[in-house]
This record gives C-alpha cells, structure tokens and sequence, in this order.
C-alpha cells in the first residue's frame, strides 16, 4: 500500500500543489543515472533471467553496467513502455534511453543521440517451404505479406520499397505469425532473427543480411554534458575490447536461448512477479474506484439538485469524460499538463507521479459513468417517498439519506460492480506511464520466456481471483440490503 500513501497527498492537491523540485544531493556521491527501457522488448536488449526473474540481463544490460563503472556512477533501470521512452525522457522521468534506439534523421532533430554503440543489419525471414522469393526486392513482385516492428528502419525500407507491410508493436509476434501462415515474411534486425527465428526449425533466413543501421543513446537536447561524458565512456569502451566482448556475448548464443530460458523460468520464480504486479493492479483500482464513487455520487447530486448552471456543469462534466478515451486521458495528465505547466512559466514544477495520475485518471473517468448509474438509481425511487417522509416532518437532506439513498443503493449495486470489474482489466492501460501492472508483467515475463499459454493461464487465475469475489460480495449486499427496505 505504499504507492497509496504516496499518491493520495498529491490527489487531493492535484491542481494547487506541485511536486518539489529533487532534494540536493552530497556532491560526492553523484546521483544514480535512471536508464529508461522496456523489458518487454525480449532477447537480446533485455529480458528475465531465468534464475532470478527480479532481473534483466541482455546486450543492453551488461552495456549498462560497463558504462555505470566507466562512468563511476550507479545506473538504476526503470521499466518504461518503449512507445513512451521519448515522452519519459522529455518529462525527466529518466536520464536516458538505451533500448535499440536506431539513428535516423527525425531523432537526430529532436534528441541528441550518443556515438552508436551496436551496429546491425536487416535480415529478412520467410517460413521453410517458401518459394515464391528468395530476396527483398522479389516480395514486391510476390505479393506477400511482410511483418516488422513500427518505427524503424526495416518498416521505413519496406515503405520506400512499396512492399505490403503488416507493423507489430512487439518483436516476438511477427515471427510467431509468420509460422502459423498468417503473414509471408519477416523483416527485422539480425540480432532479433537469431533469438526468435533462427531456432524455430519452421523457418529460414532468407539471403544474406543487409542494410546497416546503428543504435544509440538518447538523451534530451539540454544533456550535452551528460552525452559527452557517455560518449567518452563508450569510447573507451571500445579501446579496451569491452564493447567487443559484450557484443560477442549476445550476438552468437548457443542453442535455443529463449527455449532454454523458458523451461528454467518456473512456476515459482514467475508467479511471485504476477502477485507482486497483481497487488499493483489492485492498489489502483481500488483507489481509483474510491474517488469515481465520491465524485459520481457529487455529480450526480449536482444533475439532479442543483441550480440550472450547475446541472449544465454536471452534464458536461459526465459528456466529456464518457467522451474521451482513458488512454488519452492518461497521457494528458502525466505527459501534456506538466509539459503546459512548465512552458506557462507559473513559478513551479507540476510532475504528478505515475500511480497519482493513473488513480486520477481512471477515477475521473469512471465516475462520469458512476454519476449516471446513481442518477438512475435515485430517480427510479418513486416520488411517492419524498411526499410520505414530508409528511413526517422529515427534511428533504435527512429524506435523501434516510429514504431514498438506502432504496437506491440496492439497485445500484449490480451495474457498480460491473464497472469495477471492468476497472480491474481497464489497468493495463496503465503500463504507458511505466507502471507494471498485471497485464503488462505477464507481457514481459511471456516475452522472456516465450510460455505465452502457462503465464497466460496464471495471469488469469490472479484475474479472476481479483475479480469473482466482487460477484459475490455484490449479491450478498443486494440481499441483506434488500431485505431491510
């Protein structure tokens, strides 16, 4: 529960306080460097280790800590969805982003990049029976399929070559896809092929790799000093043979690396992690349902009962969150109202943590609908009610609690529920603002491991746990409660 007690002082100054700028720290002990990446990104940049799944290892990982000790500074990792790396580095969340980040021009204008650390090549991958082409250039006249990651240098090439493309977000799918038929070609980095296609005796590299392009590290534009003193790190790297050796590690594993790490990556080394991000996913969305139901009840009250400005104000309160989706939401508040804030000029920094916007976010959003469930429920008491209880002498205030509520409540119940349930799944959505909820754990984990159906199968369990308890929670109030009315 510390996220909580972290999170709610914050929640109740949302628009009147800000976070205080980081405390100074002795300047003889500099402060970590937080290196932003995605572990869902899989084999060989970073991934579970099978022995011990509370950490990453990888080419990025080992590169990591060599520059942590060129550098005489620690590097802390945090986990950050890859979408969102740049988003994050712009916020300050992290220093850098390290995470096969290629060099193309549009990130050599907004970022300032590093000296390359890795240089790649494109491989193409086609399934073993294929014979329709035997080089990129004869998929176009093939008419095939051909799959790749979103944003790169093989999606741009596949562009410019007019071959029909399908994009993934993620690097395991596509070569997933291309043995069960459903595309006819793959075309990623050659570090990539060799973990995902290689091994897999249903495909085939298809020609000689080609096309290099280099990774590097990302900083932001104000970061020259910090990028100097990397590429210095890097450099030296590179002369002593340590870039080499690390390269070497990663480039040419032996045997099938990710089978084998799925086959140590048990029962009781991953499950642990899914209860950990399960108790996350909790966390918020209990808070987050908390304040949907206080600010519904409001709103609702405020529809129903309050002067003709306030009810418009109501109505367009509950028609503009309904409205917008909560991933949009979500990357309003933590990316888009510092960003205002800061380029206002007000005199102070606004950067609201992660599980504060996101129990902001979704309890904001979800009270647009509670609003409308108490709305309905209150309504459906017949009028009848107030009339009796004023004939008693009771005040309109003491008639609603006493009266009306207690009726309504008993309605309300079902629908309720419904939207909580629905809130626990809702918080994958979470994720884009490097929280590591359930969804997104069993991701990186299945990634790592490539157990897609047995994580899968736990990951739902824990769902369910969460969740069918609330059924008959629900039934139960029903019940008693409405025996009392």
């Amino acid at each position: 529960m510390q996220h909580l007690r972290r999170s709610f002082p914050l929640i109740v100054a949302f628009f009147f306080l800000s976070r205080s700028a980081a405390e100074p720290t002795d300047a003889a002990e500099p402060p970590p460097l937080r290196w932003g990446a995605d572990a869902e990104g899989g084999a060989p940049y970073i991934f579970k280790d099978p022995a011990n799944p509370q950490q990453n290892i990888g080419l990025e990982v080992d590169l990591a800590a060599a520059l942590a000790k060129e550098l005489g500074r620690p590097i802390t990792f945090r986990q950050y969805n890859y979408d969102s790396l740049i988003s994050g580095l712009a916020r300050g969340d992290i220093d850098f982003a390290m995470n096969g980040i290629e060099v193309t021009p549009d990130r050599q204008a907004r970022l300032r990049l590093s000296r390359p650390y890795y240089t790649y090549r494109l491989q193409l991958v086609a399934r073993k029976d294929e014979q329709r082409f035997d080089a990129l250039e004869s998929c176009r006249t093939a008419d095939v399929v051909v799959g790749t990651l979103a944003d790169t240098g093989s999606s741009r090439l596949l562009e410019e070559q007019g071959i029909k493309t399908k994009v993934y977000d993620g690097q395991a799918e596509p070569y997933q896809d291309l043995a069960l038929g459903r595309i006819d070609a793959v075309l990623m980095d050659e570090p990539i092929a060799v973990y995902y296609a290689r091994p897999n005796p249903l495909l085939k590299f298809i020609g000689a790799p080609f096309r290099e392009g280099h990774y590097a590290i990302a900083f932001r534009k104000d970061q020259e000093e910090l990028a100097s003193e990397v590429d210095a790190a890097l450099e030296r790297l590179e002369k002593q043979g340590e870039l080499a050796r690390i390269k070497a590690r990663w480039e040419n594993p032996e045997g099938d690396v990710l089978a084998d790490t799925g086959a140590r990556l048990s029962f009781s080394r991953y499950f642990p992690l899914l209860c950990q991000a399960a108790r996350v996913t909790i966390e918020v969305s209990v808070a987050s349902m908390v304040i949907a139901m206080l600010v519904g009840l409001l709103v609702s009250m405020c529809r129903l009962y309050g002067p003709l400005p306030v009810r418009w104000g109501a109505i367009a309160y509950v028609e503009f969150f309904r409205g917008i989706p909560v991933l949009l939401l979500l990357y309003l508040l933590y990316y888009g109202l510092p960003t205002l804030v800061a380029h206002a000029n007000l005199g102070f920094q606004f950067k609201p943590n992660d599980f504060t916007v996101a129990i902001l976010a979704f309890g904001l959003n979800y009270a647009a609908y509670e609003a409308e469930i108490y709305r309905a429920g209150i309504s459906a008491i017949p009028a009848g009610q107030w009339e009796a209880a004023a004939s008693l002498g009771m005040s309109r205030p003491l008639t609603f609690r006493r009266v009306i509520l207690p009726q309504a409540l008993r309605m309300i119940i079902p629908p309720v529920t419904n939207d909580f349930i629905a809130l626990f799944k809702d918080t994958s959505l979470v994720s884009v603002i490097a929280i590591v909820e359930l969804t997104k754990q069993y991701q990186i984990l299945a990634k790592s491991s490539l157990k897609y159906l047995e994580i899968g199968a736990a990951t739902a369990l824990l769902y369910l746990l969460m969740s069918v308890p609330l059924g008959f929670l629900a039934r139960y109030l029903e019940k008693k409660w409405g025996r009392g009315i």
